[in-house]
Parts: structure tokens; sequence; C-alpha cells
């Protein structure tokens, strides 16, 4: 089942998330890259607003097993599974919902920032290689869209 975010999921979906990044992901990274990517598993101050305050949608299913969550520009900021339901289409039906919320919004456009682990999802979601895409706020500027072997930006046109 697909639904959105509630407060009380917040330290559950951290758990997902360090979960997907320690475990699911640890194929595709070196344990530097993975430090680096993920320093604290402790869920930080403001985790659980942060969610909050954008459109995050929750697959639960007994459980939680995964999250994906949309900023209102269309930045798809998180999306993450347990890896014991990777490949079991929770992220499919995750994606069909924030593709429907985004169509709800009337953005035309969604980007990503997408690991190696998730580059392949993307594509066969009809996502693309986006380096025209402009740094994230946050994000060292002095750094081109390929340089990064964490992530590389992508575009999906509505």
């Amino acid at each position: 089942m697909i639904r959105p975010y509630r407060p009380e999921d917040a330290p559950g979906l951290r758990q997902v998330f360090v979960r997907a990044v320690r475990e699911g992901a640890a194929s595709r990274y070196t344990p530097e890259e993975i430090a680096r990517w993920l320093p604290d598993p402790a869920m930080p101050a403001g985790w659980g607003d942060w969610l909050g305050a954008h459109l995050t949608f929750v697959a639960e299913e007994g459980a939680l097993q995964g999250f994906m969550m949309l900023e209102r520009d269309g930045y798809l900021n998180m999306a993450f599974v347990l890896p014991e339901v990777m490949g079991t289409g929770v992220a499919d039906a995750l994606l069909a919902e924030v593709l429907g919320a985004a169509r709800g919004l009337g953005l035309t456009r969604l980007s990503v920032l997408a690991s190696r682990h998730a580059q392949g999802f993307f594509r066969r979601h009809g996502w693309r290689l986006a380096p025209e895409l402009p740094p994230r706020k946050g994000l060292d500027p002095r750094q081109g869209p390929n340089d990064n072997p964490m992530n590389r930006p992508m575009a999906l046109d509505l």
C-alpha cells in the first residue's frame, strides 16, 4: 500500500534510508563512498519535519518498506526501499504515486540526482541523463554534473 507520509513514520523511514544505503547499495560503492554518503545513521534533528514539508509517499505492507520524497519544484530528493524489497515493484509503485502527484501540481519535468545504484531504475522509467541541469542548492557548483561518481543528474519530461 502506498500512502502519504505521517510524522510517526520518521524513525522507520530513517532506518529504510540507512539500510538502503549501507546494505542495498553496498555492492556498487566503496566503503569510503558509503561513509561519505551516510556518515551518521542517527536520525538528524528535523528529519521528520523535512519529510513532512514535501510530498513524501510511503510504501507499507505490515511494515515500512520504502519512501519517495518530491519537492514542489519537481526535484525527487529521496527514493529508497529496503534491500529485501528491491526489484519487487515497491519502488515502481512509489514512483507511480510521485508521478501522479507531480502531474496534479502541473509539473512538466522532474529531476533527480540518481545514485549509480538507482540509475538503471530511473532509465527503465524513461528518465534520461541531464547534464544541463543546474546544480542543486548545497552542492559544490565547481563540480561538473558528471564529475561525481556518487550520482548523475537525470530528468523526466511529463
